[in-house]
């Protein structure tokens, strides 16, 4: 029979295949799609890390250059400063007042620059703190100006009083040699002159009388008389020095050494002072005595500052007196 009762075959079951095809492709392009989103994500992730990354990156090549900038400029402020103080020692109070608050500074200002996490707000601190520092480190060469163009004038003043000093003192040394040499001028012209000397032999009697006698046993002493007179020598007290000298050499009634000027050192008879009058002439008269006077020449020297003034020459013989 052609015609059963049986249901045919369906028309649909021949195109199965093609349906359970679709479904691989479309779980296949479900597969792919995700895939595809998960290379997406992760190249997006991966480009979005790189550019934190690179991001970090120049973050930390800033803040290195900043702070390797803001560590050059702090060197050069501390150069300078010890450049200033070294150039200049009278800076050195101004210094010692800076000091403190310099140190401060340059603590704080490295525990900065040696924070390798510091902040950017650090970083600008210290860039504050080094500006200021620069500041006053200006200040202070302006300071160091100022007083170098005083000290520079006060040099040249102190230049010229030097020269002044030694002009001065040459002018005191050549005033002080004048005076010198005019104190040795007043000196020698007031030396006094000796005049009218004469040396007579006495015989004392024992009455008291005095008679000149003409031999030497006789005579008892010799009165040495002289005048003394100069006009520069002001009045007052003055030292003759007499000096006898007996027909043997020998100084009579040696009293001490007198040192003469052109004589050197000598033994002489008599000191005789005197009180003089300036301008006057003033008579002087002296004994020499002793026990035996000696047949021959007694030698009369005078000496006054140093200078002999006058002399004289007095012979005694045996037989008698000669003058």
């Amino acid at each position: 029979m052609t015609n059963t009762n049986y249901p045919s075959a369906t028309p649909t079951t021949p195109s199965q295949p093609p349906k359970s095809k679709n479904t691989k492709n479309l779980v296949i392009g479900l597969l792919a799609a995700g895939l595809l989103g998960t290379w997406g994500y992760l190249l997006y992730d991966k480009n979005k890390a790189e550019k934190t990354i690179n991001d970090q990156q120049a973050s930390i090549t800033k803040v290195t250059d900043e702070k390797s900038e803001l560590q050059a400029n702090f060197n050069s402020s501390l150069a300078r400063l010890d450049s200033i103080t070294g150039a200049n020692n009278n800076m050195q109070g101004e210094k010692s007042n800076l000091q403190k608050e310099i140190d401060a500074k340059k603590i704080e200002i490295r525990k900065i620059l040696n924070d390798k996490n510091a902040s950017q707000a650090q970083l600008a601190k210290a860039r504050t703190m080094i500006a200021d520092l620069n500041s006053k480190i200006s200040g202070l060469e302006e300071e160091v100006t100022r007083l170098t163009g005083e000290n520079q004038v006060l040099y040249a003043s102190n230049t010229s009083l030097q020269q002044e000093k030694v002009d001065l003192e040459t002018n005191l040394t050549t005033r002080t040699t004048e005076k010198e040499e005019l104190e040795k001028t007043v000196d020698v012209a007031s030396t006094f002159s000796a005049s009218n000397i004469q040396v007579v032999p006495v015989d004392e009697k024992r009455s008291g009388k005095e008679k000149t006698q003409t031999t030497s046993k006789k005579v008892d002493k010799l009165v040495v008389s002289f005048d003394v007179e100069n006009r520069v020598a002001k009045s007052g007290p003055a030292d003759m020095y007499l000096i006898v000298t007996a027909p043997d050499g020998k100084i009579v009634l040696g009293a001490g050494v007198l040192n003469t000027r052109t004589d050197g050192d000598k033994n002489f008879t008599a000191k005789i002072p005197i009180e003089y009058v300036q301008g006057e002439r003033k008579p002087i008269q002296f004994p020499i005595r002793q026990e035996d006077f000696q047949t021959g020449n007694y030698k009369i020297e005078i000496y006054h500052n140093g200078f002999k003034i006058g002399e004289g020459v007095r012979s005694l013989k045996k037989g008698g007196l000669f003058g």
